[in-house]
């Protein structure tokens, strides 16, 4: 049996480099079980102009989050959870763009050029409508013959973030260009996948090469214990001191609605649900991760509703509150006063009427 959601995502690197498929041959070594929680669910509120794309959690604060445990992906047991903390993801759109935040707890490591010894994420949609969590789309075809047909109807969506070669604070993705005329995808990758030993670059598959295939996303990262945010560069690396406690912060963008024609994207619609689920690779004791030893918020899909308007929720403390609470007042004023004033008009004496004629 092929291994769960988003396995062996060991492409970061290889990726980077412009391979364009992936095959491995790694196998569960047990019986898949999984006791999701019914409950959980995530809303994407219309927030338009509220965050900047920078990694920074400041513009965050007024946006509702949702926490989930982080447990292992091959053996999704609350025994073994990742012991700093859950994940807290917040999401918001602007009519046009859909954003993600996502906050995990976790002591700085990093080094530089090697992504498996830094923290690591990915985000993963239902594209195709048989398309399951588990084994990545779940089609039953072998590396060498699945295919947009074979397959059909069992795509995912896959973004993987892997900040060994990135500044923080820095935006990396989109379908920018190098200089050899080529997308840059440095640190950040858009793949879909039918199954773990079938997934691809987008713009690349067995069926070639698609220009209109291409990196929509965007993301930045940040971690709390950084002593400046006035920004850095490539030579300030290690960018912080290792060892400091402290939350890493993961931050994504993309259009709504994309150009893929090849079933390689999800297409969000305004006011209707998808699905979708989060990943997080942390080195534990030094150790490089490796694509199995991952943590994910849930062993099956979580509903993201994307809603048509303003949150109708309260977050404490934010200046909702404030402003909601003044508005009350002020109309309650401007109701008391228009009382008082109907009743001194009652208590005035009539104003004499002249006909025109007599003027």
């Amino acid at each position: 049996m092929s291994l769960p959601f988003l396995l062996q995502l060991l492409l970061a690197g290889v990726a980077v480099l412009g391979c364009a498929q992936f095959a491995a041959s790694h196998h569960e070594s047990g019986d898949w079980h999984c006791e999701p929680d019914d409950e959980a669910q995530i809303e994407a509120q219309f927030r338009p102009g509220l965050v900047t794309l920078d990694g920074h959690a400041d513009d965050w604060d007024a946006v509702d989050g949702f926490e989930f445990p982080l447990r292992p992906a091959l053996d999704p047991d609350e025994d073994k959870e990742y012991e700093a903390g859950k994940m807290t993801i917040k999401v918001l759109h602007d009519g046009r763009d859909v954003y993600f935040m996502l906050q995990v707890d976790g002591d700085y490591v990093y080094s530089k050029g090697d992504d498996h010894k830094c923290p690591s994420v990915a985000l993963m949609f239902q594209v195709g409508e048989s398309a399951t969590y588990h084994n990545m789309g779940g089609c039953k075809e072998s590396p060498k013959t699945c295919n947009s047909t074979s397959c059909r109807g069992y795509e995912v969506d896959i973004m993987h973030f892997s900040i060994g070669n990135s500044i923080p604070g820095r935006l990396y993705g989109g379908n920018s260009i190098n200089g050899e005329g080529k997308a840059n995808r440095v640190g950040l990758v858009d793949m879909y996948s039918w199954n773990p030993h079938c997934r691809n670059i987008d713009s690349s598959g067995p069926s070639g090469n698609d220009s209109v295939a291409l990196n929509d996303w965007k993301g930045a990262w940040w971690h709390s214990s950084f002593s400046t945010h006035s920004g850095y560069v490539e030579d300030d690396s290690p960018y912080g001191s290792s060892g400091h406690e402290g939350t890493y912060y993961f931050e994504f963008s993309r259009p709504l609605r994309t150009m893929d024609r090849l079933q390689q994207d999800t297409q969000f619609t305004i006011g209707q649900p998808s699905k979708f689920s989060a990943a997080f690779w942390y080195p534990a004791d030094g150790n490089p991760w490796h694509g199995s030893a991952h943590y994910t918020i849930s062993c099956d899909w979580i509903p993201l509703d994307v809603t048509s308007g303003f949150s109708t929720r309260v977050v404490s403390g934010s200046s909702w509150d404030a402003a909601s609470g003044f508005a009350l007042l002020l109309s309650f004023v401007a109701f008391c006063v228009s009382i008082f004033v109907g009743y001194l008009v009652s208590r005035s004496k009539a104003v004499p009427f002249t006909p025109i004629d007599r003027l």
